[in-house]
């Protein structure tokens, strides 16, 4: 076989010096391959492409509607609305009064999104029940049955309030390790991970197999 000598021979990188991180493993042999620099180039490309599944629960979802249309367009930081589903969709955006009847739904549509996943609470009434926090039928907080990472205040709140949270939301990402998202130790070391079993959602019942009730 002839050797071009104008090619240089390659360089094979040195393995990561020093042990891991305690309660964590390392990621994997390739792991060496893999510059600090792409967790930049990573985190740049997920905050710039968030798609958007809008669970328009009262006069909030008018808001948000307004802020996808051409006068505020959102679509221009990054941000796709009205994903097929929430197997496709990044962000959920929980816009209106989440009552305990409507609490299970929100949180199996929550479970069915791919990980890494965000909500932003948009509105009083999903932040805390707003002025129905009292009801016997409202839930205090969509955050009382999913993590939320943004919350946007107001009554209903302008689509300005919207696209703020927005980006409130993509500087988060910006600055987020999924090494300490997915790591084995989780966000404290010596945490164990948690099982799937306390994963899965209380609220949500799987359905039972055919011939067998409950």
């Amino acid at each position: 076989m002839d050797v071009n000598p104008s090619v240089p021979e390659p360089v094979l990188l040195p393995d990561p010096v020093g042990p891991p991180a305690p309660g964590r493993g390392r990621l994997g042999p390739l792991a060496r391959l893999a510059p600090e620099p792409m967790k930049v180039v990573l985190n740049w490309g997920r905050r710039y492409s968030l798609w958007v599944f809008n669970f328009g629960l009262a006069c909030c979802a008018i808001e948000f509607i307004a802020a996808s249309m051409a006068r505020h367009d959102f679509i221009r930081l990054g941000v796709i609305p009205f994903a097929p589903g929430p197997r496709q969709a990044d962000l959920m955006i929980v816009s209106g009064t989440v009552t305990d009847k409507m609490a299970p739904a929100v949180k199996r549509l929550y479970e069915q999104m791919p990980e890494p996943k965000y909500v932003i609470s948009f509105g009083a009434c999903s932040n805390c029940g707003g002025p129905y926090w009292d009801s016997y039928s409202v839930t205090k907080g969509v955050d009382q049955i999913i993590p939320v990472d943004v919350y946007v205040p107001g009554c209903p709140p302008r689509p300005e309030a919207l696209l703020q949270g927005i980006l409130k939301l993509q500087e988060k990402i910006a600055r987020e390790s999924l090494g300490e998202r997915y790591g084995d130790g989780g966000a404290t070391p010596g945490t164990p991970r948690p099982s799937t079993a306390a994963l899965q959602s209380g609220l949500v019942q799987p359905p039972a197999p055919q011939g067998e009730t409950r």
